[in-house]
Formats: structure tokens, C-alpha cells, sequence
């Protein structure tokens, strides 16, 4: 299978915006799988923070919620994360990942995209 491979990250002042993208063609949504995307922070362990399922329904970790939106294009398998109002503690690795609908653990990531928010 295609791996994931994330694109879109960056350097960016607080306040400012990224949208992410990931392309997911080897894990497609009409296959089974549902996609979200994980950070990792200097000195932290890796952590989710938004999921989307079959159903576009998304989910959010509380520090990303109403700053983050994850979408996806079912047509040609990209995950989306548009970021908001950026701040300097959103400095990251960010990983795209995807799981089979039917488990709540993720198996499969991206090698990510670094995004820095500098003050």
C-alpha cells in the first residue's frame, strides 16, 4: 500500500494559519479506513488530535478545538487540517495516520511535516 505522505507544513507568526494535507490513496476511505491526524511537541509524546470517520464526523483533542478543522476529499483521498489562529505551543511534527473504522487504534502514519509558530 501507498504510504501517507503529508505536505503543507511551515513556519508561521502567531495567529497566523496552515492548512495541512495528506495524501491517503493507499488506505482510502471506500476501503474501510478512517484518518486523523497525531502532533508530536518538543518534549511530548505524540497525541492526537483531530479524527474524522465514514461519516465526516470529526473529533477533536480540547487544546485544537475550534482553532482546527480536519476534512477529507473522499474523491481523491486527501485528509485536510486547516489551522487557525496559530500559537507557539502548536509547534509540531504532524502526522496524518489512519486506522480501520471498525478499531479505535491507529496502525498506519505519515513521516509528517513540521510546523513552527513563532511568537
Amino acid at each position: 500500500q501507498a504510504p501517507l505522505v503529508e505536505s503543507g507544513g511551515g513556519s508561521v507568526q502567531a495567529g497566523g494559519s496552515l492548512r495541512l494535507s495528506c495524501l491517503a490513496s493507499g488506505y482510502p476511505s471506500n476501503w474501510g479506513y478512517c484518518h486523523g491526524w497525531f502532533r508530536q511537541r518538543p518534549g511530548y509524546e505524540r497525541e492526537e488530535i483531530a479524527d474524522i470517520d465514514n461519516r465526516q464526523r470529526p473529533t477533536y483533542a480540547n487544546s485544537v478545538k475550534g482553532r482546527f478543522t480536519i476534512s477529507k476529499d473522499y474523491a481523491k483521498n486527501i485528509l485536510y487540517l486547516q489551522m487557525s489562529d496559530l500559537k507557539p505551543e502548536d509547534t509540531a511534527m504532524y502526522y496524518c495516520a489512519a486506522r480501520r473504522c471498525g478499531e479505535t487504534t491507529y496502525t498506519r502514519f505519515g513521516q509528517g511535516t513540521q510546523v513552527t509558530v513563532s511568537p
